[in-house]
């Protein structure tokens, strides 16, 4: 049994849409199918990144592909990785290095020739942002032999602006710029891709935060989190690997539709949707989607899609079904 689990970056979901706080839920779901697809801002938490074995790590973009079947999925064993960097510094040097020692990752670093610039911008409640010097960089890049690309740089943001969100809460301001980002350059490429911020601490602030936070405070560098991902993230192939008619299922959050909804809509994919995590969006329910109060429950109606038991079958009262 395969199945998809998507938290959109950007939209405040409560679980998720933090610093990699959904990586819990993503290890439930994974015990209860055999293949768990997630994108990155599912799993991505700066130094942590604890997505089992059986997830596939697959960029926002490339997903979207994915489930209106233009792509299939290869899996593999361990990718060669580029990772881009505006400065290659003692930081991104140590970070690469640290993750060639201990997971066994294929990298080299390429310091670019014209910076990569984000700007981190607010736009009617969600988070998204400005980039700019992206087609240079992928015209500098393919330059390189490599199968995923990870990119080290830093993020253009106020510093009250991240303040008031580590001490208040709300919408995480960063994460939709880095979606943005990837998601320009993984068009172009059609190779796996995901950005971790650099220089994105917060000098002098040493106070104890929501828990879905706490791994942005205690982390020196970012990008360990999609070292790890792009390591063994299944490449983009049109002949062969899993395809959309291998998904049984995705799992979303409440209150968002996008294109992941409408193409599991499109090729008759059950969609589960969980009310507990609610983002900022306000979309209205959806007759032909599944509705599950949290995680555990949705867990449980995977494990009863894998049984071929149908929900009802186990829910009292049972009643008889008439056709009339």
């Amino acid at each position: 049994m395969n199945a998809v689990m998507i938290i959109p970056t950007g939209i405040g979901c409560e679980i998720g849409g933090h610093c990699g706080d959904a990586n819990a839920a993503a290890r439930l779901l994974a015990s209860c199918c055999d293949t768990l697809i997630v994108h990155p801002n599912v799993v991505n938490a700066s130094d942590i990144n604890e997505m089992p074995e059986n997830c596939l790590y697959v960029e926002g973009s490339i997903l979207d592909k994915f489930l209106k079947g233009q792509i299939y999925l290869e899996r593999v064993h361990s990718n060669r990785v580029l990772i881009a960097v505006n400065k290659a510094d003692y930081q991104s040097i140590n970070a690469v290095s640290a993750a060639r020692a201990t997971i066994g990752l294929d990298a080299e670093i390429v310091e670019l020739r014209v910076p990569l610039i984000l700007i981190a911008q607010m736009k009617d409640g969600i988070a998204t942002g400005e980039v700019k010097n992206w087609k240079e960089l992928v015209k500098q890049i393919k330059e390189h032999d490599f199968d995923a690309l990870g990119i080290a740089t830093p993020i253009t943001i106020d510093k009250d602006t991240l303040i008031n969100y580590f001490k208040h809460g709300g919408v995480n301001p960063v994460g939709g710029v880095e979606a943005v980002a990837s998601k320009l350059i993984a068009d172009e490429l059609n190779k796996p891709v995901a950005h971790g911020p650099v220089d994105y601490s917060i000098e002098g602030f040493a106070e104890v935060v929501d828990p879905r936070m706490a791994v942005e405070i205690i982390t020196q560098n970012f990008i360990h989190c999609l070292l790890k991902g792009l390591h063994k993230a299944p490449r983009i192939n049109h002949d062969k690997g899993i395809s959309v008619k291998d998904v049984d299922c995705m799992v979303s959050p409440y209150g968002c539709f996008g294109i992941p909804h409408q193409a599991c809509l499109d090729a008759n994919i059950p969609v589960i949707v969980v009310r507990e995590n609610k983002s900022c969006l306000n979309n209205p329910e959806h007759k032909k989607f599944v509705y599950a109060e949290n995680y555990i429950e949705a867990a449980g109606m995977l494990m009863a899609m894998q049984a071929g038991v149908h929900p009802s079958a186990v829910r009292r009262p049972l009643n008889n079904t008439i056709v009339k």
